[in-house]
């Protein structure tokens, strides 16, 4: 699966979560076959928990999926630049390659506010910024926009 077409299906559960009142972020996790092991959206206001992150809810069903807490060869490729709590998530849960679409200016921690991955915690997956960018940001903006 290309990273365009793993965008897809992560643009795919951002649409959901925008649907359902919630920032709309998705995220898929590619096991090392290539196939969807774990999908997520945000889900913060349904829960009520700010731990509720779409990258958070991948990982754990991809670590289920695999029965393991290290994702090995996978992919996690995600609408938004992850913040500092899934990008910590990435790197327990030692996933090598991260794609990302849009950019975030206030918490994103792949290089616009801060790049964890450079820090010396032990492990640093490829990262490919950028992938449906423009896609990606648009529909962030226009969920901010009708909320205005």
């Amino acid at each position: 699966m290309t990273r365009e077409e793993c965008m897809d299906l992560a643009l795919s559960l951002a649409r959901e979560a925008g649907a359902h009142g919630e920032v709309p972020v998705g995220c898929v996790v590619l096991g090392p076959a290539g196939n969807v092991i774990g999908r997520g959206r945000n889900r913060r206001e349904e829960t009520g928990d700010a731990t509720a992150h779409a990258e958070l809810e991948a990982i754990r069903e991809a670590c289920a999926a695999l029965g393991d807490w290290r994702l090995e060869g996978c992919t996690l490729c995600v609408t938004l630049e992850p913040c500092p709590m899934c990008a910590g998530a990435i790197i327990n849960a030692r996933v090598p390659t991260l794609v990302f679409g849009a950019r975030e200016a206030l918490s994103g921690s792949c290089g616009s506010v801060i790049d964890l991955f450079f820090e010396r915690y032990g492990h640093r997956p490829a990262v490919y910024p950028g992938v449906r960018r423009d896609e990606c940001a648009a529909l962030l903006r226009g969920f901010f926009q009708n909320r205005r």
